[in-house]
């Protein structure tokens, strides 16, 4: 039995890294590694060398020695990484290597730790819960899973060419749905983050909840016990956010969903009431009602009121046309649950249901952080407030992501971690969203990009607008699909593209054309004047483009 003392584990998983590690190697036919005790324990043949073990634990960068034989230091940039990785109030304090603590493991978080580390920094990265945050485990991953096959549950029981291709209602097997999808979440999050954090021994994993002590130490209660203390040069803030929970009398006495529990139900409930009217809200409507719930929405002024008011109009006629029930102007002022049943008091009169989706809005993950001990500012909804550069108020502590005042997309979250890890490293980056898109999941999609009418009017802004109907689009023609429509928002004079908004099927894959025409800032005429392939629905940004100055349907088929 040969003896090896490990020193720079961090937590539980970091032994079965060493263990997988030192049982690689020719010759070694057992390793028992042991976090608790810092060592390993190892059986082998005689011809394994000590280099070959002490070579196999360093390389992952932790330090190994023989029992019998005491450390020596050692020069350059492992010794400054052993150093970070000590334990106890010594983590992080390393006067070589920048030491960056992360705090969150989403989007956000893993883009600043990669990105940081191409910086030469090192990190310690700190999850209380399951690594890669909302987006691959309960967020965007699932829901457009589970919405991608709510769609062709859809088209088998009703397409626009049932008279030559008879629709066969399908039987949905949720639990078979379930597992399918949640393995695929399961690959997502192995291949995108657990397994990118086990590759990279420049990055450590902390299991546990974070705490600041003041501006440059933080305080970890591990997930299996006892505390740790991390001072860090820099930090990063990326811890989400949850769903918000409106206080409704009786709600919370209640067994109704958030999303997370709506992703992840075994079942389709017969009906189903949401209560919401924007994103989450208005995807699992639809989602629930094409695996077979009967849907009622909720919605206390209209769908979308924050945008456009003809993007809630033809969402709502498109959702009517299902069979979904969108009640507008509509409240609940009491939620009561009995007998398996949910009844809410609505100004409106009563509104009964099997099941009761909560998807009124997000709040950022910041209570519990002692973020008043570090310095750190929030604005009124509990956000951390940052500048361009992903800066808090803080001297040398950065948020980006849910938990800030930015938008909360994935991608505008990988993107504010990269640039905050740049700055942390001492470049100077920023994060421009003047031309940032969006996409909602619903058939028709929603995409947006830039200004609409209302915002360039409040920024100051005279605007000259566009409307295409679907029925003008052959992409749309071709399809026998021509709900929805194409808008183009410019500036009066210039002609410059000022902003789109789009409600038609796959809006998202044309959206992204009309963020590359505005930060270019392309005028109508300019793409209007743009070759676009024939019957792609992209192909509508050109003929709204158009319309500007002709009537398209006096256009023959792709006429340039």
């Amino acid at each position: 039995m040969t003896e090896l003392k490990i020193i720079g584990m961090t937590c539980a998983s970091c032994a079965d890294h060493v263990r997988d590690a030192l049982e690689k190697i020719p010759g070694v036919h057992r390793a028992e590694v042991s976090y608790a005790g810092g060592k390993a324990e190892l059986t082998a043949d005689e011809g394994v060398s000590r280099e070959q073990l002490q070579t196999a634990v360093e390389a992952l960068g932790y330090r190994a020695a023989f029992a019998e034989t005491t450390l020596q230091p050692r020069p350059g940039l492992l010794d400054q990484a052993l150093g970070w990785l000590r334990s106890g109030t010594e983590a992080g304090k390393d006067d070589g290597a920048l030491h960056i603590a992360v705090i969150g493991s989403g989007g956000a978080a893993m883009a600043a730790a990669l990105k940081a580390v191409e910086g030469g920094a090192r990190v310690t990265l700190i999850e209380r819960g399951i690594i890669g945050g909302t987006c691959v485990n309960v967020g965007c991953v699932p829901s457009k899973i589970m919405i991608r096959a709510a769609h062709v549950a859809h088209l088998r029981r009703e397409s626009p060419f049932d008279g030559g291709l008879p629709a066969t209602p399908p039987t949905v097997l949720r639990e078979r749905l379930l597992a399918q999808q949640q393995g695929r979440v399961d690959e997502l999050r192995h291949a995108k983050y657990e397994g990118i954090l086990e590759s990279t021994p420049a990055i450590s994993v902390l299991r546990g909840s974070a705490r600041f002590q003041d501006g440059h130490r933080l305080s970890v209660a591990l997930v299996e016990g006892g505390e740790r203390e991390v001072a860090f040069d820099r930090c990063l803030i990326a811890t989400g956010a949850s769903a918000a929970v409106p206080p409704i009398p009786g709600l919370k006495d209640t067994p109704y969903w958030i999303s997370d529990e709506a992703l992840a139900s075994g079942s389709i409930p017969p009906r189903l009431a949401v209560i919401g009217s924007s994103v989450v809200a208005v995807e699992l409507a639809q989602a629930f009602a094409r695996l077979g719930s009967r849907v009622s929405i909720l919605a206390r002024s209209s769908l979308f009121f924050r945008e456009d008011p003809a993007i809630g109009e033809a969402l709502t006629a498109a959702f009517r046309l299902e069979g979904i029930e969108v009640l507008e102007q509509t409240q609940a002022s009491q939620v009561a649950h009995a007998n398996g049943e949910f009844v809410l008091t609505t100004n409106h009169g009563e509104v009964r249901a099997d099941q009761l989706l909560v998807a009124t809005g997000r709040m950022p993950n910041t209570r519990g952080l002692n973020l008043e001990a570090a310095g750190v500012q929030l604005d009124e909804h509990g956000a951390i407030q940052i500048d361009s550069g992903m800066r808090s108020s803080a001297p040398d502590i950065y948020a980006a992501g849910d938990c800030t005042d930015q938008p909360q997309f994935v991608y505008v979250a990988a993107a504010a971690g990269t640039r905050a890890a740049i700055n942390m490293t001492g470049g100077e980056a920023t994060l421009n969203l003047d031309a940032m898109p969006a996409v909602v999941f619903t058939d028709p999609q929603v995409a947006t990009v830039g200004y609409s009418e209302a915002e360039a009017h409040h920024a100051g802004l005279e605007t000259d607008s566009r409307t295409l109907s679907l029925d003008n689009v052959p992409r749309a023609l071709a399809n026998f699909d021509t709900r929805g429509f194409i808008k183009l928002v410019a500036e009066a004079g210039s002609g410059r593209l000022l902003g789109v908004q789009a409600v038609t099927p796959e809006a998202g894959e044309l959206i992204q054309t009309a963020a590359l025409a505005i930060r270019a800032r392309m005028t109508v005429q300019e793409l209007a004047d743009q070759l676009f392939p024939y019957l792609t629905m992209v192909e509508g940004l050109k003929l709204a483009a158009q319309t500007f100055t002709k009537d398209v349907k006096q256009l023959s088929c792709c006429a340039g």
